[in-house]
């Protein structure tokens, strides 16, 4: 097990900043909808999805749920911000939203850790 003062340095702070009491309520609703394996997986199959978005007719297939309950789990990520939708047709296509994902991470990661750098090929 990796001791995270030995990574970070001992008594480095953890976060940048503490979070704004407004910043703490949105970001405790959008964990809210990613506590749920059925979301955090769809979440997952959109992101990875070719050319970054999904039909739902590609999403349904992938679970042993009921099109009404996968609407209703996509509902839960849109409402949290992390996906959008726009219809075409009588299908629905879902992105993620990197500016939400990126304030999850810019959360979630320490402060001193090493930023990963681009590499163009």
């Amino acid at each position: 097990m990796v001791n995270l003062a030995e990574v970070v340095g001992c008594c480095e702070p953890l976060v940048r900043e503490p979070l704004s009491a407004a910043q703490s309520v949105e970001l405790a609703r959008v964990f809210k909808a990613l506590g749920d394996p059925v979301r955090l997986r769809l979440l997952s199959l959109i992101a990875s999805h070719e050319g970054g978005e999904a039909c739902v007719c590609d999403l349904t297939g992938a679970f042993e749920l009921s099109g009404p309950t996968i609407s209703h789990h996509l509902k839960v990520l849109r409402e949290a911000g992390l996906i959008t939708g726009e219809r075409r047709g009588t299908w629905v296509y879902y992105r993620v939203a990197p500016q939400v994902l990126q304030q999850l991470s810019d959360v979630l990661i320490p402060a001193s850790a090493p930023v990963a750098e681009e590499t163009s090929a």
